[in-house]
């Protein structure tokens, strides 16, 4: 077996991994097509929150979660790190610049809020925060945001099983959908970052209950997108797809697939 690539580190400091970060622009088509969307409710609840139109997407990748502000009636500017994410975005049509939010210029402008989508775990929480509360209008929000997979205990076992088989020396023993109490370091961290920056008031959670159908073909066209996986070497993608296919299989060739959406969210209270 050829060595595992780079893991998707384990909550904590995954925005060190810089390698796995920026990894997702592989297959920028793939991720757009195939990584789910977010609940109506949740973006209408952020969009009633902030006090205008004015929206910051950090991590904005493919423009998934610009696009839906966009539908909202809202402006989106958005900043990523990889160059091949933000070329399919701006086929998109939406605007987006090449940085890390660390290190981004804001050039005196504002916004009414910032937010991210599947990407604060990949940012400083403490330097994203501060740089959050330095472009946010005074009452504009910060709100990072999550999709967390649930699938059935039965199917997350069976996915599990396929990991542990095909690649054993993988940081994926329990498969590659950690569940709420995994991601539950996510909001934590989030917080924590929203309260060192000093100029937010007290972070809340938000949570979104949804569920979406999959048929066997197109679980198999997400699980390439999943953190990570773009290095796995391509005889092991395949022998893990196809493990995985045979496990849809037996509970009949689809499944629906439970997602939790968690937002930490906090207005800013201090004028710069």
């Amino acid at each position: 077996m050829p060595n595992a690539p780079v893991p998707e580190p384990e909550p904590g400091q995954p925005h060190h991994a810089r390698q796995v970060a920026e990894s997702f622009g592989s297959d920028a088509e793939r991720y757009d097509r195939t990584r789910p969307r977010y609940p109506q409710a949740l973006v209408e609840r952020i969009v009633a929150a902030s006090p205008g139109p004015d929206v910051l997407d950090v991590g904005a990748g493919t423009g998934i979660v610009a696009r839906q502000f966009q539908a909202a009636g809202c402006r989106v500017l958005g900043v990523d790190p990889d160059p091949r994410m933000a070329d399919f975005a701006r086929r998109k049509g939406l605007e987006v610049e090449v940085a890390t939010i660390e290190t981004w210029e804001s050039s005196g402008r504002t916004f009414d809020a910032v937010i991210a989508g599947q990407a604060w775990h990949w940012v400083d929480p403490v330097a994203g925060a501060a740089t959050a509360a330095g472009v946010l209008r005074p009452g504009g929000r910060l709100a990072v945001f999550w999709n967390v997979f649930q699938p059935s205990p039965d199917l997350a076992e069976a996915f599990a099983a396929v990991y542990r088989r095909v690649l054993p020396d993988s940081p994926f023993p329990r498969g590659a959908m950690p569940g709420l109490d995994s991601y539950s370091a996510f909001f934590i961290k989030a917080a924590e970052g929203i309260g060192k920056a000093g100029a937010f008031g007290d972070p809340e959670q938000w949570r979104f209950d949804w569920d979406r159908a999959y048929h066997r073909d197109e679980w198999l066209d997400v699980v390439p997108t999943f953190g990570g996986h773009s290095q796995f070497p391509a005889a092991a993608l395949e022998e893990l797809l196809a493990g995985i296919g045979r496990a849809i299989d037996a509970v009949g060739g689809s499944f629906t697939m439970r997602y939790t959406a968690v937002v930490v969210t906090a207005a800013r209270t201090v004028t710069a």
